[in-house]
């Protein structure tokens, strides 16, 4: 299980980058978007996979492959702080405290959301 889980973390270190670059590479401002967006759809996805875990359409192994392995390798809170620490070292104050607030605020949301859709899908 364990290698499979690198396996899996693996592959989502790789979907954050090519996800980071594309997102980089359309939005050129000093905000940055890609973290706050990668770690939305990672929590929007948590959400779902917690809610089809507990309404048991899959099964236990399958979820903690995804959700450590995966979202794991493809969520980035490390990122998010250095890019705040960053905002902050350049005196972008105001930016710097709006993404705080985001880097929190949006991944719940969106945890909520993945919650909410998964379990009206049932």
């Amino acid at each position: 299980m364990i290698w499979m889980l690198c396996f899996f973390g693996g592959i989502g270190a790789m979907a954050r980058y090519v996800l980071d670059v594309s997102i980089q590479r359309s939005w050129n401002r000093s905000f940055p978007l890609s973290t706050l967006v990668i770690n939305g759809v990672a929590s929007l996805c948590a959400g779902v996979a917690m809610m089809s875990y507990y309404a048991q359409s899959v099964d236990s192994d399958t979820v903690m492959l995804f959700l450590v392995g995966f979202l794991g390798g493809f969520s980035t809170f490390s990122t998010a702080i250095n890019e705040l620490l960053s905002l902050i070292r350049k005196k972008r104050f105001v930016m710097a405290l709006g993404y705080g607030v985001a880097t929190v605020a949006v991944p719940l949301v969106c945890i909520a959301l993945g919650l909410g859709l998964a379990s009206f899908a049932r």
